[in-house]
């Protein structure tokens, strides 16, 4: 048994229904198939069309959506159909058939600047990971086959990855404008190939990414939730879109210090842990009053 198991969640558009897998399902790649001929390599889209309430099935790494005719109402046939695809799904059943010519998949990557002149940004337009990643070294990147390969070009330091793109940190052994094609075209064979981002046992759905932040999110004093709430609203999406990262780490109530832990193209940049410090330091300390005295900048 592979101990899969469905839960329901409705979409913005009532004829569709989405059930979630707390495994992944397919890499890379989504499906959707409009009647049972269209489903021809997916043994799990064609037993949903035997249902004469299906209309569309849509799969994607870690769920099935489908949309349904108006002959029934979801709540008179949802739970059954979550049942169905649980004991498809843990029977062993094919989700998808993959052969030779449907195994490369259209990506397109492009390099960005970001403001640490040692990294690169690579975005694809393919989600790679569902949770920030951060290699220093070879050893760390045993569990990333992509990130474990990156190393061995000899100019690469660092690897981090994040939704739709990698950060890599080079040594100054070598230039940008001299490597960044080779890498730019390296990870984009590695993911039209198919290959593997994150091996199999390292994985993580995003249910389990979002469970595993809300434990650690509880675990906190109020203080503390609310530095995290305003690093995760007012910070992370501009530090994400120059392929970093920034994290809470741990508020001193005694000496009222943050300590904060840069990412990706933020570490080790001088400029900027400087600018985050002190833009950081003076946001907390105007949005908690008397609750804040300075910002510590770690470098992850």
């Amino acid at each position: 048994m592979s101990n899969f198991a469905i839960t329901i969640e409705p979409t913005s558009n009532p004829a569709i229904k989405k059930f979630q897998a707390n495994k992944f399902l397919v890499d890379h790649n989504s499906y959707e198939f409009h009647n049972i001929d269209e489903a021809k390599n997916s043994p799990l889209a064609q037993q949903l069309f035997y249902l004469p309430f299906v209309k569309t099935v849509y799969i994607s790494q870690n769920f099935i959506a489908v949309e349904k005719f108006s002959i029934v109402d979801w709540i008179d046939v949802q739970d059954e159909l979550a049942g169905q695809l649980e004991n498809f799904l843990n029977d062993n059943g094919v989700v998808i058939i993959e052969d030779a010519s449907s195994k490369k998949i259209p990506v397109t990557v492009y390099a960005e600047s970001t403001p640490n002149p040692a990294v690169l940004k690579f975005v694809t337009n393919k989600k790679i990971v569902t949770e920030t990643l951060e290699f220093k070294n070879i050893d760390e990147a045993k569990n990333a086959p992509l990130a474990l390969q990156l190393f061995h070009f000899p100019f690469v330091k660092e690897v981090f990855m994040d939704s739709n793109y990698v950060s890599i940190q080079k040594f100054e052994v070598a230039e940008w404008d001299s490597v960044f094609q080779e890498v730019r075209e390296f990870i984009k064979n590695w993911i039209e190939d198919g290959k593997e981002i994150i091996s199999e046992n390292f994985k993580k759905t995003p249910q389990a990414v979002e469970a595993q932040k809300e434990q650690e999110f509880e675990n906190l004093d109020d203080t503390s939730k609310e530095i995290a709430n305003i690093i995760e609203e007012y910070v992370k999406p501009a530090v994400a879109s120059d392929g970093g990262n920034i994290m809470f780490k741990h508020y001193d109530p005694e000496t009222k210090n943050v300590q904060v832990v840069l990412q990706g193209a933020c570490s080790g940049c001088p400029s900027s842990t400087f600018t985050l410090k002190n833009g950081i330091e003076t946001m907390l300390k105007e949005m908690l009053q008397g609750r804040i005295n300075s910002v510590e900048a770690i470098n992850g």
